[in-house]
């Protein structure tokens, strides 16, 4: 199972997470790209610092909405929004290659995400950016999502990821963040759903549904509070149940 943690989403001098302390517990690190958040020292800063401990860098891209940071909707036209895709994950590659790595896989940020797991125009940018400038990246998203769907029939390959510390709905998809309940705060709930998904690929909803969830990786939000204990718990809990942790890229 893989572990992975939205890092480098500061921004100039405000600096959110704590990107070294998460990068010695999981196994692939999505970095921002400078639109929702990061910039190009941090950018090069967190890629060397990933490289140094043989964590996957993979390339979070999303609106160009630093005020908002990635989490409003903004609508595109398909070329524009592949465009602006090509542009973050080629601007990360240069770091990533500058600390001797590449970028290793694509992961859509925030209303991006989800907008793409149910919009086939933005989903199908997404795939457009991809297949453009590396049709051998894989791309992480939700399963059974419309960015899933358009993503295989493209040929690219898709690594389906679950949320260790956001409620899901009964049809698969994340509770909003405008909802109080949309994330959990128990670390003990989160280590336990979590080692559900790894085990047995299923994840219980927000109403009680068990829902599938097949996953090959598990997300851990670098900007919730208490993220870096939350990720030890969760880490030492997926070894305690005999997974063995490496990332898929």
């Amino acid at each position: 199972m893989d572990l992975n943690a939205d890092l480098g989403e500061g921004f100039g001098v405000w600096k959110l997470g704590d990107d070294e302390a998460l990068l010695d517990l999981v196994t692939s690190a999505n970095v921002a790209c400078g639109f929702h958040g990061g910039d190009p020292s941090i950018m090069r800063a967190v890629c060397a610092a990933a490289a140094d401990r043989g964590v996957a860098i993979g390339a979070q891209v999303g609106y160009r909405d630093l005020a908002g940071f990635g989490r409003r909707r903004i609508e595109y036209r398909r070329a524009e929004l592949r465009d602006e895709i090509i542009y973050q994950v080629a601007a990360l590659d240069g770091f990533a290659r500058v600390a001797g790595d590449r970028v290793r896989y694509v992961k859509p940020h925030g209303a991006l995400y989800n907008t793409a797991a149910v919009d086939e125009v933005q989903a199908g940018a997404v795939v457009d950016a991809i297949t453009d400038y590396d049709a051998g990246l894989p791309v992480l998203c939700q399963p059974g999502s419309v960015l899933a769907r358009l993503a295989a029939d493209a040929g690219l390959r898709v690594v389906g990821e679950g949320f260790a510390d956001r409620a899901y709905l009964p049809d698969g998809r994340l509770v909003p963040r405008t909802d109080p309940d949309a994330v959990i705060h128990n670390s003990a709930a989160v280590a336990d759903r979590v080692v559900r998904m790894a085990v047995e690929h299923t994840v219980v909803a927000a109403d009680g549904t068990v829902v599938p969830c097949p996953v090959e990786s598990i997300c851990l939000h670098g900007d919730t509070a208490g993220a870096v204990d939350l990720a030890r718990r969760v880490r030492a809990s997926l070894l305690d149940a005999n997974q063995t942790l490496a990332s898929f890229a």
